[in-house]
């Protein structure tokens, strides 16, 4: 019996060896896609690429690129993820990668390129499309030159002798930045390089020229292969959505516009509701992402806060309600920016991007202002809305219907006392019953013995007696 448990036991360890085995020669590969604009949610999407290549013990994480560049912000965070990597990274450049997406393609441990591909073009420009002066051009220049220095040197044996290469030129890298670079035979000075798949690879920036994926597999000698697709989820499809600048500017129209309708309607609604929903889209998937910081959202916060104490705590319109306006442009405004933009200009990069956004916000508003006013006239003389949120019926006074109350003429030339400080409007007490009153000139302390002196426009006018 023992010696059958034993024979049992072997075989069962001889049947796992072997599945190991056959599991180690299997090349597990994680690929997702860079087919987009570099932005914030192209980083939570590597993000997660790498969580779930680790998550099923990939062997070799794969990008399949063609994109024209975006921001250098998010880039830069992928390319330090690709250039940490304990799993080897590979790139396959469907089309383009420019700009952003040539950093992004140098940190990776393969390049491979389809013919008639393009890599370079890596001048950091502004949302028009022109090129920033020269300090950002320095920052971006050495952070092509540490990528391709990251990826080492080649040792070359020619008899007796060894030397060193780059695996990638730092220069080539630098001058894919900069048109002043000159790299001797490869670029002359005015031009920033842009290779071809055929130019990247005769100067090693590219390792193998293929049609497709498969190709690429068979190039680098990767079969038998197991290929596992990262995907985005809805969510993260939406959240791409929530944070482009489109959909940012409908959004503060949703929530100035709401707090307009709000304040024209009684009670608490629907508007109110569709603001806080507004605000909530806005910025939690810029908090998500990393761009909007607790305390700008703290800023818009306060400024609603002070609005809503001038409308309903203090008369008229003055401090508290022009700094809650400003605080909450301003908490707009901040959240759409990066706070890496301190990191190469301190304010300067800043203050640009400020302006910007100041702009959407501050064009946002007046839209949104302009259609609530446009729009209010219209629901408000509806006969489906209007009957419901306001009050149509006519009170004439030909019926003997007014506003005034003119039983308060009959307190002229009484005496009271200021139950309130009266600067000038306040509260006086006559005859043990409280009533609203106008200082006709100066101030009056609370406490202080008054005078009704008239009684005109349905407001008490007093003055301090004694």
């Amino acid at each position: 019996m023992i010696k059958k448990l034993l024979i049992l036991t072997m075989l069962i360890g001889l049947l796992v060896t072997k599945g190991h085995t056959q599991n180690t020669d299997t090349t597990v590969i994680l690929k997702f896609d860079i087919k987009e604009e570099i932005a914030p949610a192209i980083w939570r999407k590597t993000q997660k690429a790498f969580d779930m290549a680790k998550d099923i013990d990939a062997d070799i994480i794969l990008i399949h690129m063609n994109t024209y560049g975006g921001m250098v912000v998010s880039a830069d965070s992928i390319r330090t993820k690709l250039l940490n990597s304990t799993i080897p990274v590979y790139v396959f450049i469907d089309n383009n990668a420019a700009s952003a997406g040539a950093l992004i393609s140098v940190a990776c441990d393969k390049i491979y390129m389809r013919p008639g591909a393009n890599i370079g073009a890596a001048t950091v420009v502004n949302q028009s499309g022109q090129q920033m002066p020269d300090k950002y051009q320095s920052y971006m220049r050495s952070t092509m030159r540490a990528t391709a220095e990251a990826q080492g040197k080649d040792t070359i044996i020619v008899g007796s002798d060894t030397t060193y290469r780059w695996k990638r030129d730092p220069a080539i890298a630098e001058a894919m930045v900069d048109a002043d670079i000159y790299v001797e035979g490869i670029s002359d000075t005015g031009k920033v390089i842009t290779f071809t798949a055929n130019e990247a690879t005769k100067y090693g920036f590219c390792d193998g020229i293929v049609d497709s994926i498969k190709e690429l597999i068979e190039d680098a000698a990767l079969n038998p292969v197991i290929i596992k697709e990262y995907k985005p989820t809805t969510l993260e499809k939406i959240m791409g959505l929530l944070v482009n600048p489109i959909f940012h500017s409908l959004l503060i129209m949703a929530i100035f516009g709401g707090i307009y309708f709000e304040l024209q309607t009684p009670g608490v609604g629907f508007p109110l509701a569709a603001a806080v929903l507004a605000a909530i889209l806005y910025f939690a998937p810029l908090y998500l992402e990393g761009i909007a910081a607790n305390w700008e959202i703290a800023v818009f916060i306060i400024g609603l806060i002070l609005i809503g104490v001038e409308i309903f705590a203090i008369p008229g319109f003055g401090v508290a309600g022009i700094a809650g306006v400003i605080l909450t442009i301003i908490g707009l405004s901040l959240a759409m920016i990066d706070s890496w933009n301190f990191e190469i200009d301190g304010v300067g990069l800043f203050a640009n991007l400020f302006f910007k956004s100041l702009l959407l916000v501050m064009g946002s508003l007046f839209v949104s202002l302009i259609g609530s006013l446009i729009l209010s006239k219209r629901v408000f003389a509806s006969s489906f809305f209007g009957s419901r949120i306001s009050l149509n019926t006519e009170q004439p006074t030909t019926k003997g219907f007014s506003s005034a109350n003119l039983s308060l003429k009959t307190l002229v030339g009484k005496l009271g006392i200021a139950e309130t400080v009266l600067r000038p409007s306040g509260t006086v007490i006559i005859d043990e019953e409280p009533h609203d009153a106008k200082a006709q000139y100066g101030y009056i302390d609370k406490g202080d013995k008054i005078k009704v002196v008239k009684f005109e426009s349905n407001q008490l006018y007093v003055i301090k007696e004694g």
